[in-house]
C-alpha cells in the first residue's frame, strides 16, 4: 500500500510540476480579432479565434498604436504572464512577441 502511494505521489508530482513549468513560460500563437473594450476607462484587447488553457481573450499589455483598432484581424505570438495583474479585470494579460494585420 505505502509502496503504492509512493508511486502515485511521484507521477503525480511529475506531471503536475511538469505542467506548472509548461504553464508559466507559455507562448502562444494564433489568431484573432482587435476588440475596443468600454471598461476601466477602455483599452484595447484580442479576442482569439481559438482558446488557450481554456482562454481565448487577451489582455496586451504592449499593444502597438497602429494595431489599435476595433475589428482588426491578427496573427500573433505573445507570452501568458501569469504574475501580472491588471485594473481591466478582462483577459489574460500577454506580452506581444510578434503581430501582424491579416487581410
Amino acid at each position: 500500500m505505502n509502496k503504492c502511494l509512493l508511486i502515485i505521489g511521484t507521477i503525480s508530482l511529475l506531471i503536475f510540476g511538469g505542467l506548472s513549468g509548461c504553464i508559466q513560460k507559455s507562448i502562444i500563437e494564433g489568431t484573432g480579432a482587435i476588440r475596443y473594450i468600454d471598461l476601466e476607462g477602455g483599452f484595447y484587447g484580442i479576442i482569439s479565434d481559438t482558446s488557450f488553457f481554456g482562454f481565448n481573450s487577451f489582455d496586451p499589455i504592449n499593444l502597438p498604436l497602429e494595431f489599435q483598432e476595433d475589428g482588426l484581424r491578427v496573427k500573433f505570438k505573445a507570452r501568458i504572464l501569469w504574475n501580472q495583474v491588471s485594473i481591466h479585470m478582462w483577459g489574460l494579460i500577454v506580452k506581444i512577441i510578434e503581430i501582424e494585420q491579416l487581410d
